[in-house]
């Protein structure tokens, strides 16, 4: 049996467990499990870090069940890899191994008076203060702000600080601090991708940086040390897997990235899960954004290995507004219905959808705008909403492909995608419609854990998976072409643009989120 390498997917809403040949990147069996998100107040969203790792437990158990099933023998798996939702925050006791608070996820808001206050003690009040050291805006966004509320807001936190007991991580750290061992000498790190994403790391100097904590006023004893992207960390403590070595972190959409094997400079990728995100390779270069986009560590594979960049456009909801459909509006029963209704209508009819649900990210990085749809009229049903919903994501996409064309001067030439929305070809169609360029769909989806066990598998000491251009396995894939023509698409951006305009400047700070009460939900 040829070498196999898993990779743990910890997402916003769901954990997997995939197992892959290390030699054909074949799929050979998952398991995935739900996880719950919790919303204590409007704007905030939590999770259960002990479900977390509860899921992944699960995961791991029911896949190497179902290699036996398939007669393959668990030795075969020589490393596994970690991609996670990066931003979303955790602080935990290491004496006890207990988090302390439910992790804040990524797209949480309660931290947008954190975000006010830290704005207006910078120098001309500008957002952009510490861009050039971290890549990337203050905003409600980042680990940072949130570990700054974490510290202001829950006591035990606090007390835990000053006893010397409390650690912080993104998922990914947690991830490994509990499978390598936990409390009895679990390993507290993180990646050079996942450690660039809190604004306490500076991507000049590849590590934290003391500035910036005493900026936030934040420990730096409290952080995990700064790892490659591909190397040992440390080995399983427990369960099936004990032993084998963790050897491969990469956060969810520089996993996509490497997944996709985009390493040459300009070749970019978009995944569609809870959010949008659309990276674009810079290479060994670190090129900053005029025009509303992050710069942020794409990866760094092996000790010895340069660092590469990535320009990064985030939207907030993406898939998240097929779930605001289905949960909160019963539109639909299933997330694939969308596609049913929204190719029943065929057109939105002049229906446009802002899903401005947590502020719009990039390239507006404005908190206060909210959820828009306008353009209705009697005719308009839930078919011509559920297309206005699909064409917001590929609206968002283009806004950031626009603003990516500008700051790299040179125009891209095809998308790559993936995630779980891209199951959807109308998504698809409409997407290469809109932005008036090819999108290209690897048939094997799982992109994001396919770069994770990359990176796992190449790592030094494992040497099962080969990195090098010529040994790359070959994926397949399915290519949309735009059928639209260009007049019409950019007559109906134009009309979406108007629509973002309609949705801006909505909420103050002063009405939901000035609240420095605990509400702890553990």
């Amino acid at each position: 049996m040829e070498p196999l390498v898993a990779a743990i997917d910890q997402g916003t809403s769901s954990t997997r467990f995939l197992v892959f040949n290390a030699k054909t990147a074949e799929l050979i069996s998952h398991h995935q499990v739900e996880i719950s998100q919790i919303f204590p107040k409007e704007g905030w969203v939590e999770e259960d870090p002990r479900e977390i790792i509860q899921s992944i437990y699960e995961c791991i158990n029911r896949t190497c069940e179902k290699l036996g099933q398939l007669n393959i023998e668990v030795s075969n798996i020589k490393a596994v890899g970690v991609t996670n939702q990066r931003e979303t925050t955790l602080v935990w006791d290491k004496e006890t191994g207990q988090p302390l608070y439910n992790a804040i996820v990524w797209l949480d808001l309660r931290t947008q008076s954190t975000v006010e206050r830290l704005i207006n003690k910078a120098p001309g009040k500008d957002k952009n203060h510490l861009k050039y050291k971290t890549g990337l805006p203050i905003s409600t966004y980042f680990s940072a702000v949130k570990l700054r509320w974490l510290l202001d807001n829950v006591d035990e936190i606090h007390e835990a600080v000053v006893k010397d007991r409390a650690i912080f991580g993104t998922v990914d750290s947690w991830i490994i601090w509990c499978l390598t061992g936990g409390k009895n000498g679990g390993v507290h790190c993180t990646d050079v991708s996942n450690a660039s994403r809190t604004m306490l790391f500076n991507i000049h100097t590849m590590d934290w940086d003391p500035e910036l904590c005493r900026y936030f006023d934040i420990p730096m004893d409290i952080l995990p040390e700064v790892r490659s992207s591909s190397e040992i960390y440390g080995w399983m403590k427990s369960g099936l897997l004990e032993g084998v070595p963790i050897s491969g972190c990469l956060g969810d959409q520089s996993a996509a990235l490497v997944g996709h094997m985009f390493f040459e400079e300009g070749e970019a990728k978009n995944t569609y899960g809870t959010g949008c995100f659309l990276l674009r390779n810079t290479g060994t270069k670190r090129v900053m954004s005029d025009h509303g986009l992050l710069t942020t560590v794409a990866y760094k594979l092996g000790k010895d290995k340069p660092a590469c960049y990535a320009l990064e456009g985030s939207v907030a909801i993406a898939g998240a507004v097929v779930r605001w459909l289905k949960d909160n509006m019963g539109i639909i029963q299933t997330s694939s219905d969308i596609e049913k209704l929204a190719a029943a209508a065929g057109t939105s009819y002049g229906c446009y959808f802002v899903p401005a649900f947590s502020g719009l990210y990039a390239p507006y990085w404005e908190p206060s705008a909210r959820g828009i749809i306008c353009g209705l009229t009697q005719f308009t049903n839930k078919n011509h909403l559920a297309f206005a919903a699909l064409e917001a994501v590929c609206f968002q996409t283009r806004e950031i492909l626009d603003a990516m064309n500008q700051d790299s001067g040179v125009p891209l030439k095809q998308l790559g995608v993936d995630g779980g929305m891209t199951a959807n070809r109308l998504l698809m169609q409409l997407q290469a419609d809109i932005l008036c360029i090819p999108v290209v769909r690897p048939t094997m989806s799982e992109t994001t854990a396919l770069g994770a066990a990359m990176a796992a598998g190449a790592a030094e000491g494992v040497n099962v998976w080969n990195l090098s251009p010529g040994q790359l396995p070959h994926l397949t894939s399915e290519r949309y072409e735009p059928e639209l023509n260009p007049e019409e698409s950019e007559y109906r951006f134009a009309r979406w643009k108007k629509a973002v305009q309609k949705a801006m400047n909505w909420e103050t700070i002063d009405v939901c989120y000035n609240s420095n009460d605990q509400n702890n939900t553990n």
